[in-house]
């Protein structure tokens, strides 16, 4: 009978999950993993075989944690414009506890560049556009068309708001969304306040 392991499938793509977002997935190596884990090089090799296996496996942990929260947020958000605002809020990058919205850009690289990952992004893309747009219409036809766009313009409200830093980016990017709501004529989430223009969407994220 085999040894039992030391340390779990999960909490072992954790570790080394975070140390993929400091180095990036290229720059992940048994050596740098083992350290990462705690384990020992042979004992890696004996898990994923080879280097490249292990950093696919790693970024395939962080669709699995991602698609987890995506269902829990379209389980939890209600079902009308303000829920789809809160969805997308809830999934985006914080500010706080050493979080950072450029951590994901080496891993979104290797995403696209990686056949198996980039299915699985798209495949949550699809999944997260539903969900959004369920919330902003009852026409089926429309849904489809409205979630995706409104995907698209909050992953801009987040590029933008990590170029400018003009302010808290839940606030920058909730301004956006409710901005983007307006112009294609979704009940809005919230009144236009103009007498705070740093709440104003056309002083936020564009």
């Amino acid at each position: 009978m085999g040894r039992s392991k030391l340390l779990s499938d999960d909490a072992l793509l954790d570790r080394l999950l975070a140390q993929v977002e400091k180095i990036g997935p290229a720059s992940l190596t048994f050596s740098k993993a083992a350290q990462a884990a705690g384990l020992s090089a042979a004992s890696l090799v004996q898990r994923f075989a080879t280097r490249d296996a292990m950093a696919e496996a790693v970024l395939l942990h962080a669709w699995d944690k991602l698609d987890a929260a995506t269902a829990a947020a379209d389980a939890e958000a209600p079902v009308n414009p303000a829920g789809a605002i809160g969805l997308l809020l809830r999934l985006s990058p914080g500010e706080t506890a050493g979080c950072d919205v450029t951590d994901g850009l080496l891993l979104l690289r290797e995403d696209i560049r990686n056949p198996v990952l980039a299915a699985r992004g798209a495949a949550w893309g699809a999944c997260l556009a539903k969900a959004v747009g369920r919330r902003l219409t009852g026409s089926a036809a429309d849904a489809e068309r409205l979630g995706w766009q409104m995907a698209s313009v909050w992953q801009g409200a987040i590029i933008w708001w990590a170029f400018r830093r003009n302010g808290e980016s839940a606030t920058m990017i909730r301004a956006a969304l409710e901005d983007w709501c307006r112009s294609v004529g979704v009940p809005s989430a919230r009144p236009l306040i103009a007498a705070n223009p740093d709440t104003r969407p056309d002083q936020g994220i564009a």
